[in-house]
């Protein structure tokens, strides 16, 4: 897009944690209550499959900022710290011209707590060194963590998260109505970042109610008889086999109406922009870090490769410059985003990022299946983590066209036609009529990413972060940007029958 003929639009980007692309009304779920991204999806353009660089929060993150691959910036796990040498899309944004300010979550550790942005009122809830004890969430502690208690203590009450949000929420409602009272001689550019929808599964009454009677049970419920082996030991590890049919049941309840708040946020986002006479200036995109499984399979939480993990929401609104109304089919990543609205917006795009821009897809035409971009997707740790059972793991997909073919080291490969099996219930691994097909994504998975070499430089990498550990432990670091839990947010209360 050629920057000369492109006025520079306000860009107002939200972004939620753990929402699941499917659990949308516009996305065909009739349970999902949610009128603002409905609208949100008529008058602008929704990808319906959009990916994340990885399923696992802070590496996800990292790459949505950089536009490279995990395996590229050395961030896989959630207590790795980006190299602040690496420009972000907002370093771009800045040096267009924009004061680029974000109110809430980033994830991101280490004293780099900006990344780019010029103000941020709002930070997050969580250490920004590994090692600093969290805050405790009270009668809701180890809910917000991929174990069972998120399962089992879930329903009807009132988590930090939530509290967090409506702080996040006014705070963004202060600054947009602040810029409409303004000259608003320059754009604004303001990333809202919202907690929710993650667990805990706990929602308000209101909004619990709101959703129980709608929300059905998984299409798949259980475990198959076949289920992939590395499934089956994160499954046994997570001691999630037993869960009940009642716990499985409030917790998606919980979840749903958790979408349901988010959902009622970004309406207030969305009202001021219309109230201010700001909607047909200003660049709206909504995006997710990843997704939640919420019960299918048995599973819960994210740190897979099926599409409820990897696949998130995507829409983009921009009136007259961004075709309303349109689907766009075909797959892109999320890593790829930052580089997307610095082309719309007529910046450079990030000198060194390996994820280019998808704005091409948004005038409304289908994709060109010649010039698809394959999407990969990693998922790499240590030990370290309480919530990795012990497990080091080096795992990575790559999606083209409607395949997509997972590569876990040490255990056997799953490949998935994706048109004809949408819900991925039938492996073709196996199957000789794809071993051409499987060949090539192979060697797309291993063209540049060697599991044996991760696999040692993560290890390599445990000293420092257990040293790491035991500095801030020791040492007590005082860091900013830090919005503060206070343990009777945390409640819940008894949750209707299920």
């Amino acid at each position: 897009m050629n920057s000369d003929r492109v006025k520079r639009p306000n860009i107002l980007y939200i972004f939620s944690d753990q929402h699941a692309a499917r659990v949308m009304g516009c996305a065909g779920d009739t349970a999902a209550d949610t009128p603002n991204l409905d609208r949100l999806a008529h008058e602008g353009t929704r990808f319906t499959r959009a990916y994340c660089p990885s399923p696992v929060c802070l590496p996800a993150r990292m790459s949505m900022l950089t536009g490279k691959m995990p395996y590229e910036q050395s961030c896989w796990t959630n207590d790795d710290i980006l190299d602040s040498a690496i420009p972000t899309w907002l370093h771009g944004l800045g040096a267009t011209g924009y004061q680029p300010a974000l109110v809430g979550r980033m994830h991101s550790l280490g004293p780099d707590q900006m990344r780019g942005y010029v103000q941020r009122p709002i930070g997050d809830h969580s250490p920004t060194w590994p090692g600093v004890h969290r805050r405790s969430l009270g009668v809701l502690n180890n809910t917000n963590s991929p174990l069972v208690d998120s399962i089992t203590k879930s329903g009807v009450g009132q988590s930090s998260y939530q509290v967090m949000d409506q702080d996040i929420l006014a705070q963004s409602l202060s600054f947009l109505k602040n810029y409409a009272d303004s000259d608003r001689a320059e754009p604004f550019c303001l990333s809202v970042s919202f907690m929710l929808p993650h667990a805990p599964y706990v929602a308000n009454q209101e909004d619990f109610d709101a959703v129980k009677d709608a929300v059905q049970p998984p299409s798949q419920p259980q475990a198959p008889n076949n289920e992939h082996p590395w499934i089956r030991t994160w499954r046994e590890a997570k001691e999630i086999s037993a869960t009940s049919t009642e716990d499985v049941m409030r917790a998606r309840r919980g979840y749903y109406g958790l979408v349901r708040q988010l959902d009622r946020h970004i309406g207030s986002l969305l009202s001021v922009l219309d109230d201010n006479d700001l909607a047909n200036d200003t660049l709206v995109v909504y995006v997710s870090d990843h997704g939640d499984h919420i019960g299918e399979r048995g599973l819960f939480w994210k740190h897979t490769f099926f599409e409820e993990s990897i696949n998130v929401p995507l829409i983009m609104r921009w009136p007259d410059r961004i075709s309303a109304g349109a689907e766009q089919d075909q797959p892109v990543s999320t890593g790829s985003l930052g580089n997307t609205i610095l082309s719309l917006v007529g910046a450079l795009e990030l000198p060194n990022a390996s994820m280019r821009s998808f704005a091409d897809l948004l005038d409304g035409q289908a994709g060109d299946p010649l010039k698809e971009t394959p999407i990969f997707i990693e998922h790499c740790t240590d030990d370290l983590p309480s919530w990795a059972e012990g497990y080091s793991v080096q795992q990575r997909a790559v999606i083209r066209g409607h395949y997509k073919l997972v590569y876990y080291h040490s255990y056997p490969m799953q490949l998935f036609d994706l048109q004809d099996d949408p819900f991925e219930r039938i492996d073709l691994i196996d199957n000789p009529k794809f071993e051409e097909l499987r060949a090539e994504l192979l060697h797309l998975i291993l063209l540049h990413w060697s599991p044996e070499k991760i696999a040692a430089k993560i290890e390599c990498r445990k000293a420092d972060k257990k040293l790491l550990r035991a500095w801030a432990e020791a040492t007590h670091p005082v860091y900013a940007n830090r919005w503060h839990v206070v343990e009777d947010q945390n409640y819940l209360t008894n949750s209707p029958p299920s």
